[in-house]
């Protein structure tokens, strides 16, 4: 599905490296934050257990949403200590080893909120969380614009906006099972790019959404 010079990192040190230190900031902007939540509260069924892979210090779940278990995955583990909703997390380099220490179909969901840019081997990821979710179960990839540019995948950091959409799609169609991918996009009416002029921007939002049949 990638080549690999697709794989590649411009920072080609592990990530448990980079990722030593606790970053206690916010990704995305409010805006991005609302949008995921809403989302989530939207989709998600209460008192189910969910995954949230890739994660950090933030939960992006609606408060007043109550799950039977929240599992945490992430490189961080004083970030993950402090995510108020996780009930158990572990810490494991994806990059490394993508096999998850789950039982086959544990989730009624799996979500990745802005990092799914980092993932050397996709496929092998995508084939775990198709593996790990419940019949029906549904897998929520979320991601705007940002990035820590030198540790995102050349096949991410080099394509469009659009084209980082495929490429999400097809990391649900590498794998047999999925349903048809389907994608949420909420653009800002202001464009991320005035930012740099100083102006306020919005970080826009997107989201990739795949049940397990």
């Amino acid at each position: 599905m990638l080549r690999p010079e697709q794989r590649t990192k411009l920072d080609p040190s592990e990530d448990d490296l980079f990722y030593s230190f606790p970053r206690f900031v916010t990704h995305v902007d409010d805006n991005f934050i609302h949008q995921l939540t809403n989302l989530y509260r939207e989709r998600l069924t209460p008192n189910t257990p969910i995954l949230d892979l890739m994660s950090s210090w933030v939960s992006h779940l609606p408060e007043e949403i109550e799950f039977s278990h929240v599992e945490g995955h992430g490189l961080n583990e004083e970030e993950l200590a402090k995510n108020p909703r996780l009930d158990h997390y572990i810490v494991q380099n994806l990059n490394l080893n993508p096999k998850l220490p789950f039982d086959d179909q544990e989730f009624d969901a799996v979500l990745n909120a802005v990092s799914v840019q980092y993932l050397q081997y996709p496929e092998a990821v995508f084939s775990e969380i198709y593996r790990i979710l419940k019949p029906g179960g549904v897998a929520i990839i979320s991601f705007s614009n940002r990035m820590f540019y030198q540790k995102a995948i050349a096949a991410w950091r080099e394509g469009t906006e659009n084209s980082r959409v495929e490429l999400v799609k097809h990391y649900f169609q590498s794998v047999s099972g999925f349903s048809k991918p389907e994608v949420v996009v909420r653009q800002p009416s202001i464009p991320s790019f005035l930012g740099m002029f100083g102006l306020a921007s919005v970080d826009p939002f997107y989201a990739v959404i795949a049940n397990r049949l």
